[in-house]
């Protein structure tokens, strides 16, 4: 019989999900557990996306784990390399083992006088029931099912193929078409210069621009520090601290200074374009970090726009036509193929229901405690990485925090903990801040938990503050709540 009860159950095996597990593993707390995964392999967001040239945003010195080195030598890795990774983790800490694969769950359900989660999950349309002390919500926030797909005027007179990123064909052939990619992001940036090469042509059409930064493709530190014989331990360690106080600075000045980011940001793609790229196609009406930045691989973007290959139109769609795309302008615009690059739906749990003792829970109306508790939700973590740095510099402090406080409760004969605020640290600011502006975080606000006016539900996004914060900061604090049996006799937050 399998066996369906578990200390700790977590919901995802994605790059959030194996971390958790095996933090949880290295804690050594001895806890049993299971990891709910409703697709047929590891990786998450990269085993979903499968479109030409997909890669992380972040460099993999900050975006591996913490306590597993990435030891490529590419600062952007492309999204089968990060999966091989995710996988490779799991099984060297033992967490293949422990993954249901094609369990979707659809609901959570937690109950006080059980003092344990109830998770209902389909499998291969079957109902299936689990249950847990601990819950861990480790999906991610974007819905797998459904892309953010608008409906253009006049498609159905289109004569050409309209895909969308995340539901890549996979005997899509681009060779010696012409290719229209409508979009303005990471997603944009990536194909346009991915496809190029074999198209006859690639036209990133863009409603307004974004902030275009290039990075290098491979670590320039790393490579000459290893022909010296130093150790590759220290190269790590030594790199992985310089990136995150590279993304901070970069931050930062962007948020302090504005007006002087833009004109660094600029400038560096005026040198890199040429003097035959129209600048306004870099030039973003909003402040940098308004939206999280565009990075290329050694200018792989601008590469293919001075060669002729790909070229960028800033625009608004007017219409589709059998041939192609006409512009608000006039602008007549070819395409055998459109690229509808156009974002992403978030949605939380993987799109499964969430209850505490029969009321069902409206996450857009709860508190984040230190970026990692559900407010008034028992015995669960839900794991939001950085908007502003690598998301697994913030998925590693969440999981290691849990392990922390599953061990100060079994210390202390807790069985169950909660976080409560006052009405006075309410907001109506999301989680993801409320000076991004990116399109997917605004049509998130929906669903994304609100953040306090003051610690520890004030969400800094600052990996400098939060990780001494999570590692080592005091456990019990006033806003959690500790129950020392099934009486919810509570015990209060002292140690």
């Amino acid at each position: 019989m399998t066996e369906t009860d578990f200390d700790v159950l977590i919901i995802g095996a994605g790059i959030s999900g194996i971390g958790a597990a095996c933090h949880l593993v290295r804690s050594g707390s001895g806890k049993t557990y299971a990891v709910l995964e409703r697709r047929a392999a590891v990786g998450g967001t990269w085993d979903l996306f499968r479109y030409p040239g997909i890669r992380s945003d972040s460099d993999m010195l900050t975006f591996g784990f913490g306590f597993r080195p990435w030891n490529g030598t590419k600062v952007l890795a492309d999204g089968s390399s990060i999966k091989r990774y995710v996988a490779e983790t799991a099984e060297e800490y033992g967490v293949s083992e422990h993954i249901r694969f094609g369990h979707q769950v659809t609901k959570a359900s937690w109950s006080t006088a059980d003092g344990r989660w109830t998770v209902d999950v389909l499998v291969d349309g079957r109902p299936e029931t689990y249950t847990s002390r601990f819950l861990v919500g480790a999906t991610g926030y974007y819905d797998y099912d459904q892309g953010h797909r608008p409906v253009f005027p006049g498609e159905e007179d289109f004569a050409g193929q309209v895909v969308h990123p995340q539901f890549w064909p996979a005997d899509l052939d681009h060779t010696g078409k012409r290719v229209v990619v409508i979009g303005s992001g990471a997603t944009a940036i990536t194909l346009v210069p991915t496809m190029a090469p074999a198209a006859e042509h690639v036209t990133m059409l863009q409603r307004s621009p974004s902030y275009v930064m290039t990075v290098p493709a491979t670590d320039p530190v790393a490579s000459p520090l290893a022909k010296v014989g130093v150790p590759a331990g220290l190269i790590y360690r030594s790199g992985r601290i310089r990136n995150i106080l590279l993304q901070q600075a970069v931050y930062k000045l962007c948020r302090t200074q504005p007006a002087l980011a833009r004109k660094v940001l600029l400038r560096a793609v005026r040198a890199q374009v040429g003097p035959d790229v129209d600048m306004k196609h870099f030039s973003p009406s909003y402040d940098p970090w308004d939206e999280r930045l565009c990075v290329v691989p050694n200018g792989d973007l601008f590469r293919a726009l001075r060669r002729g290959e790909a070229s960028i139109v800033t625009d608004h769609i007017d219409t589709f036509t059998e041939t192609g795309i006409r512009t608000r302008s006039g602008e007549e615009i070819p395409a055998d193929i459109v690229v509808v690059a156009t974002g992403l739906k978030i949605q939380l749990m993987g799109g499964a229901e969430l209850e505490v003792d029969g009321e069902r829970i409206d996450t857009h109306d709860r508190l984040l405690y230190k970026g990692v508790l559900l407010e008034g939700v028992p015995n669960a973590m839900y794991v939001i990485g950085y908007t502003n740095a690598s998301w697994t510099l913030k998925a590693d402090l969440a999981s290691e925090y849990f392990c922390r406080l599953i061990q100060h409760m079994d210390e202390h004969g807790h069985t169950k903990v909660v976080a409560v605020a006052d009405d006075d640290d309410r907001t109506e600011v999301s989680v993801m801040g409320d000076s991004m502006r990116s399109g997917y975080i605004q049509r998130g606000d929906a669903v994304m938990p609100r953040q306090g006016r003051r610690a520890p539900w004030l969400i800094r996004n600052d990996y400098l503050r939060d990780a001494p914060l999570l590692r080592r900061g005091r456990v019990a604090e006033p806003a959690l709540q500790f129950t020392t049996d099934r009486s919810d006799a509570l015990t209060g937050a002292s140690r």
